[in-house]
């Protein structure tokens, strides 16, 4: 069954829109992450132009965070006092985000800044987390014993002023340095219609040296509120909110998120970090060769 979506100009099938919901949604619970990097490229993908995609997908991460925060506090893997300085952080980068969006759609370069974005931040993060996961993969056939990793921050962060203690994470370093990785996931959110998470995770555990409980708990939370941030936020400014296809990924991604959390309590973690690794590498190559190939049309038409 195909349904018309307003503010793309396009219909769609609505058991598409509502499966690619679900396993984004599945990638947010087991993850951490909420998901945009995925959802964006692959509307794009279906022919959703890049700007609606953006802006939508900020909506549908927003219904994928509620799901799968309610199934973290449950288990006590939120650190509140943490979250609450990355929010603030994320909602001063969301208005910078929105600037920076403004400025290359006035430019007509925002199709292209997308896609080129993308690429980068895929191909790199998705290439660190592939060394990982088969480096710990590779140790364990080998019999070797798996090293405790110690929860140290980065030697950077001991010099930021002032320190504040996070109970719950079991840290004493400065709030500035979860303040300035929320304002970075904010620009991300606003203009590429990422949760975040799959920048913010990997920080949270290699840079601020967070507890590894509460590090998915804690993502999904600042996510919640910056994407909900971020979809007000275009709604005022770009318009570029279709709410028919942002309600489509919602249906799927609220249950995606509750199995996706059984599922991380289950499946060993490098395999998990291996498989996102890889759909991650995938869309950066199938974005790298968008780029390469002349599309069919070279202009997009936007709605003034």
């Amino acid at each position: 069954m195909h349904i018309y979506l307003p503010i793309a100009g396009l219909s769609v099938n609505m058991l598409v829109m509502v499966l690619l919901g679900g396993g984004v949604g599945l990638l947010s619970g087991m993850f951490g992450v909420g998901g945009g990097f995925l959802t964006t490229p692959l509307l794009i993908f279906y022919g959703i132009p890049p700007a609606v995609a953006v802006a939508s997908s900020a909506t549908q991460i927003t219904g994928a965070s509620v799901s799968g925060v309610l199934a973290q506090v449950r288990r006590g893997g939120v650190d509140f006092r943490m979250g609450s300085v990355m929010v603030a952080g994320g909602i001063l980068g969301s208005g910078l985000g929105a600037l920076l969006f403004r400025l290359l759609q006035r430019l007509g370069q925002i199709d292209t800044v997308i896609a080129l974005t993308y690429v980068l931040l895929l191909g790199s993060i998705g290439g660190l987390m592939a060394h990982e996961a088969t480096t710990t993969i590779l140790a364990q056939r080998r019999g070797a014993k798996p090293r405790r990793s110690q929860r140290r921050h980065h030697p950077l962060i001991a010099w930021l002023p002032m320190r504040w203690r996070f109970y719950r994470s079991g840290l004493y370093i400065s709030p500035l340095a979860p303040f300035l990785l929320g304002a970075l996931t904010g620009v991300l959110t606003v203009s590429l219609g990422v949760g975040g998470g799959f920048v913010m995770v990997p920080a949270m555990i290699y840079l601020l040296g967070m507890s590894a409980q509460v590090v998915v708990g804690t993502s999904l939370f600042q996510i919640l509120f910056v994407t909900a941030a971020t979809t007000m936020i275009h709604a005022v400014t770009t318009q570029a909110v279709d709410i028919v296809l942002a309600l489509l990924l919602l249906i799927g991604s609220a249950t995606g998120a509750q199995l996706g959390s059984r599922f991380a309590m289950r499946l060993r973690p490098e395999w998990l970090r291996l498989l996102l690794a890889l759909l991650v590498l995938m869309v950066a190559v199938r974005m790298a060769v968008g780029l390469t190939w002349q599309p069919g049309e070279i202009f997009s038409v936007e709605r003034g």
